[in-house]
């Protein structure tokens, strides 16, 4: 009995570590009908027109799986209200036997609708973005269609990091760039950078702010400033010999309002 269960476990462990290292740091297309049986949707075309995606993986009658996409949501719609339509969901049972009917009415019972549209057969997703615990949410963006944030294990902090990540984006695609009231510049420059870079920052009344970079996967790899205070003008020098090449957000937080930009790093 003691080896049976042995056996089990290893297969266990096995399984979940195959997941994980087969994460993706770029998205899994679909096109397809949605559970609503209403409209075709296909994740490139979203991503290549500019929008922001949830993915939301949830498993049945799992009492977590609701609450961060409750979250996410009036986190979405907020952004929506600046970037109408820029930001889209869609829900996925995680084990393709979920049926359409159970997926839409998960949506639909848990007050989801407004961002999230219902999809069926989630198990390729959860498999691609190294999903295992549940829910499994993922932010997707970007014409390289690219992996902003990815976790098995929300927690309601995570909303800050992934606004900014999709705001970011935001910036990129529209050009312009939601200031908080007290910022009147925020500049990263060159952009790409090769070594160096330059955060140029013009306040419009002294505030105690922090500089950060994070991966596309929403992971801080460097603080640039931590709790400075800064009064008008700043040029803040940063290093990036150190961050291997790709694409970066610089977060800028000040009187705790942030705003972000998408750098590019080159060597």
């Amino acid at each position: 009995m003691k080896s049976t269960y042995s056996k089990i476990l290893v297969i266990a462990v096995l399984v979940f570590s195959s997941l994980v290292t087969k994460a993706q740091y770029t998205a899994l297309d679909f096109n397809k009908m949605d559970c609503n049986g209403t409209d075709m949707h296909h994740l490139f075309a979203d991503l290549d027109s500019g929008k922001a995606v949830l993915l939301h993986f949830f498993m049945p009658n799992c009492g977590s799986c609701p609450p961060p996409a409750r979250i996410l949501q009036n986190m979405a719609m907020g952004i929506n209200d600046m970037h109408p339509g820029m930001v889209k969901g869609y829900a996925f049972p995680y084990i393709n036997s979920t049926t359409c009917a159970y997926a839409a009415s998960w949506v639909s019972s848990n007050n989801l609708s407004t961002i999230y549209t219902p999809m069926d057969s989630g198990a390729a997703g959860v498999a691609n973005y190294g999903g295992f615990g549940m829910p499994t949410v993922v932010v997707l963006g970007g014409m390289d269609h690219r992996v902003l944030f990815v976790s098995q294990a929300f927690s309601s902090s995570d909303t800050t990091t992934i606004k900014d990540s999709i705001m970011g984006l935001m910036s990129a695609t529209t050009g312009v760039i939601e200031l908080p009231n007290n910022v009147s510049s925020f500049k990263v420059f060159p952009n790409p950078a090769v070594d160096n870079l330059s955060i140029n920052v013009a306040l419009t009344e002294a505030t105690t702010a922090s500089i950060d970079i994070s991966d596309m996967a929403g992971k801080q790899v460097a603080v640039v400033m931590k709790a400075q205070s800064i009064n008008g003008q700043a040029a803040i020098p940063f290093n990036t010999r150190a961050l291997p090449a790709g694409t970066y957000t610089v977060r800028l937080t000040a009187n705790n309002k942030s705003v972000s930009q998408k750098l590019t790093v080159t060597h």
